[in-house]
């Protein structure tokens, strides 16, 4: 079950210059509806097991900035997800404590709060059970659940922000999860031109940006798997481009066919500004990744039904890119680094 926290209420405390985004279960044909279907809501859901509290986002965006967190207190969560970059890096790769890097890219947090499994091949069911993760990765913080728990415990300000969000000042795995979870479940789309157009702005975006928001309907096929105000439909798909030992969701499936190889569809919010591309980092622009949709990837069994070639002008990827560039918010995101107890 999930409560639904209104934008009035996230307003006064979320981070300026955020905002809410939905993924609708199905995208309707209706040009109208269409555009109806990319509104955003004014909620974001919280699940009932962990519901929205101030002081409870308040004690996760500390855990969220606090290098505390790594065994060589240098690293945090915002290492790997910067406010500035879109809650990305800006990397082909992670990098934690392990200066060889990550197998993955880390990617963004925009509207993390609407899809579940999390992570690039699914492997967490909920944001609760990705806190740990990187925490214990001896590639990413490098840290241990006792070491950690007994760090936040020696330090009193952080007893209190635990009291003051659980009602007591014990510091626990499960408190550290469901804290950093309700933080993340705040970090949503800022508003971008292509809201503002949908809004009824007409004036928002280009001609050429409108026919490409046709083609990203139509003829691109774009929609078929970035649906909806966060642009994902959250589903797993292989869009005939990755190689190697690492399967993603298949290797949770290994019976699958359609699953080997099959990684998340990401959001499309602030997509301009995340480059490179892909989960492991290996598209370096816009225009590569459009290039890549073309000409349809690697044909095989796992590839997913929707990837074909699309015989795209120049002119239409030039739409393309400009319909895309909208969707990137006016301004970044901002979330100052709060203070840290010591």
């Amino acid at each position: 079950m999930r409560l639904w926290v209104s934008l009035t209420l996230l307003a006064a405390v979320l981070p300026v210059g955020l905002s809410l985004a939905l993924t609708p279960a199905t995208t309707p044909r209706d040009p109208a509806a269409i555009r109806a279907s990319y509104r955003r809501p004014d909620v974001v859901p919280f699940p009932s097991s962990n519901p929205y509290s101030e002081a409870k986002s308040a004690l996760g965006q500390m855990l969220f900035f606090d290098p505390l967190l790594s065994r060589s207190k240098t690293h945090s969560c915002a290492s790997c997800h910067k406010p500035s970059l879109s809650w990305a890096d800006g990397l082909p790769r992670g990098i934690g404590e392990d200066p060889k890097g990550l197998p993955i890219r880390s990617p963004t947090l925009i509207d993390v709060a609407f899809f579940e499994p999390l992570g690039w091949d699914g492997k967490f069911k909920d944001l609760e059970s990705v806190a740990f993760g990187p925490i214990l990765s001896p590639m990413n913080l490098n840290m241990t659940e006792a070491e950690l728990i007994a760090r936040l415990s020696a330090i009193p300000g952080y007893v209190d922000a635990f009291a003051h969000a659980f009602g007591d000042g014990a510091i626990t795995r499960p408190r550290i999860e469901q804290s950093l979870a309700t933080f993340e479940r705040s970090i949503v789309a800022g508003e971008a031109p292509f809201d503002r157009w949908i809004k009824g702005d007409d004036g928002a975006i280009s001609a050429s940006a409108k026919q490409g928001f046709e083609l990203f309907n139509g003829k691109g096929r774009c929609s078929s798997c970035h649906s909806g105000p966060s642009f994902s439909d959250g589903s797993f798909q292989d869009i005939g481009t990755a190689r190697g030992h690492d399967i993603g969701r298949g290797h949770f499936f290994p019976t699958s066919v359609k699953l080997k190889y099959a990684f998340k569809t990401p959001t499309l919010r602030d997509v301009a500004r995340r480059a490179p591309y892909m989960h492991d980092g290996s598209v370096a622009t816009l225009e590569d990744v459009i290039e890549l949709y073309n000409k349809g990837g690697i044909e095989r069994p796992s590839r997913s039904p929707d990837i074909k070639p699309l015989s795209l002008t120049a002119g239409e990827k030039k739409d393309l890119i400009a319909f895309l560039q909208t969707l990137t918010a006016t301004a970044p995101p901002v979330a100052g680094i709060p203070k840290l107890p010591r």
